[in-house]
């Protein structure tokens, strides 16, 4: 069964709270029940990791580097102006896929660690996720 890290970037806590005309009134922990769903429906081990200190973010994708076989990655306010994050992302051994439930370039530049993730999914709401375990797990699979 491969293993997914899911890493919510910072400012993920305020779903459901702001910004609700763009990201709908879902909470992140409603974010993260839906994500586990779908990972069971795709026979995927999930683990799901939030922070808005960058450091943590960074520390948990070195940590994860031997013991996962991908990361998803909805970097919220760390898509811009973050070298270490992006640095991290570009140096684990597992591929990584970024995740937006909008679509962020219609609001500002592109988001940094994008340039060093191997996919992007982006505009199509919370089902954005289950399309990024489910390319993952056909990607791995395909490796095999």
């Amino acid at each position: 069964m491969p293993k997914v890290l899911v890493l919510h970037g910072a400012g993920m806590n305020m779903r459901g709270k702001v910004q609700t005309e763009i990201f709908g009134p879902m909470t992140l922990p409603e974010y993260d029940e839906r994500i586990r769903g779908y990972a069971a429906e795709l026979n995927i081990e999930v683990e799901i990791f939030h922070s808005n200190i960058e450091g943590e973010v960074v520390n948990k994708l070195y940590e994860a580097n031997e013991d996962f076989d991908a990361a998803l990655f909805n970097p919220a306010a760390f898509g811009t102006g973050y070298p270490a994050l992006v640095a991290a992302l570009s140096q684990v051994k597992f591929p990584t896929i970024e995740v937006h439930i909008s679509n962020p370039v219609r609001r500002g530049p592109a988001s940094e660690t994008a340039r060093v993730s191997h996919g992007i999914v982006a505009g199509f709401g919370l089902p954005g996720y289950y399309l990024a375990l489910r390319g993952v797990r056909d990607m791995l699979a395909a490796k095999k």
